[in-house]
């Protein structure tokens, strides 16, 4: 009955958050002016592009796979267009408190300014990326409804296109229509738009109403079982064979190890952000057996729902020969392992969350697109 009575809750919220998603800017409309703050740490308007014959602004997000996708391309419009008098500015939309861990499974970066510099940084954007994820009060006037969206403005800043890109999200396929590069050429050649309106693709638009999701995910991790089992060296060898299909994440830790437990937060985010797809994250206490509850005891407070095992012998110094011959012992200890066995990172000591999170969305069994 809980679980039916917090399904209808979200679903209304989500129905009530819909109906008060604001309209798309007509065709023919003015561009809204704006004032925001760029990753250059610069001031934007509609005044800094004046001298700009047609102004394109893309509604885009660093977390969205669908906008990843068109992270180059757009970058490729730039390139194309910059000498003819097209400016290109992109404007992240999202709230992050809205952004659900979830929904970060195809990326490592969520949606904050300051996760904004760093995807600009990674990417070496070319054209000016800006942030309305507080107040969205730009947004609200524009009226995207996903990521990515486009709205070409000509010389007088009136809409004369709005919608997608192209029609194939997948970058190493071939698009069939290129709507946005044909509005541009239309209006460069002073002709009307002969597509003025397409439907868009993408992630929706995380406005500051659904912060409530959020919430919502957090109150379900509360209540996920927490589990410790007992394993013992043949379990370990199967373990690190990862015949899984996955790729497996594998953290050997100790309650007795501050800088084990001060971590264990970022690993359950990198769990929450990539259990979805073909990911898992395992640990390993290194406590002794008979510190089996005190061991549980802290992976409940930290709400670590993940495999969580702890080594059935005394012996450590076998765990650490088991685990891998060229650890010297020290915790935490971290590996990384494909399907097969394969290892592809090991550290003794904490882990770099963000350096973690690149290596994983990054790795072929995972990726940043559909």
């Amino acid at each position: 009955m809980k679980n039916l009575i917090l399904f209808l809750t979200t679903f209304l919220l989500l129905q009530v958050a819909k109906a008060n998603e604001p309209k798309t800017l007509d065709i023919g409309a003015n561009a809204p002016d704006f004032s925001l703050k760029g990753v250059d740490g610069k001031m934007y308007s509609l005044k800094s592009f004046d001298k700009a014959q047609v102004l394109v602004i893309v509604f885009t997000c660093n977390h969205c796979p669908t906008a990843q996708a068109y992270e180059d391309r757009i970058k490729q419009l730039v390139i194309d267009y910059q000498s003819r008098g097209v400016q290109i500015v992109a404007i992240s939309p999202n709230d992050p408190r809205s952004v659900r861990l979830d929904e970060l499974g195809y990326t490592d970066l969520s949606d904050s300014y300051e996760e904004m510099i760093q995807r600009a940084a990674d990417k070496q954007f070319n054209f000016p990326y800006l942030y309305d994820g507080d107040s969205q009060e730009t947004s609200q006037k524009y009226g995207p409804v996903a990521t990515p969206h486009v709205f070409i403005f000509d010389k007088k800043r009136i809409l004369r296109y709005t919608g997608r890109i192209d029609d194939v999200e997948n970058p190493k396929k071939t698009p069939n229509q290129l709507d946005t590069k044909n509005a541009i050429e239309d209006l460069l050649a002073g002709r009307e738009v002969k597509v003025e309106k397409t439907k868009t693709f993408g992630c929706s638009i995380k406005w500051a109403e659904k912060t409530t999701l959020t919430n919502d995910e957090k109150a379900q991790w509360a209540k996920e079982p927490v589990t410790l089992n007992f394993i013992d060296e043949a379990g370990l060898k199967n373990l690190l064979k990862n015949e899984s299909g996955k790729l497996r994440l594998v953290n050997i830790w100790a309650t007795w190890c501050g800088p084990c437990v001060r971590e264990m937060p970022d690993f359950m985010t990198i769990y929450r952000m990539y259990r979805n797809r073909d990911f898992e994250l395992i640990t390993i206490s290194a406590d002794k057996p008979d510190k089996k509850d005190k061991a549980l005891q802290t992976l409940t407070r930290l709400q670590v729902s993940a495999q969580n095992y702890i080594f059935n012998n005394e012996d450590v110094y076998k765990l650490i020969e088991l685990i891998d011959p060229q650890w010297q012992g020290a915790l935490p200890y971290t590996l990384l392992i494909e399907p097969n066995g394969k290892v592809v990172y090991q550290k003794q000591g904490q882990i770099n969350p963000l350096e973690m999170k690149k290596r994983i969305v990054d790795n072929p069994l995972m990726g940043r697109v559909y």
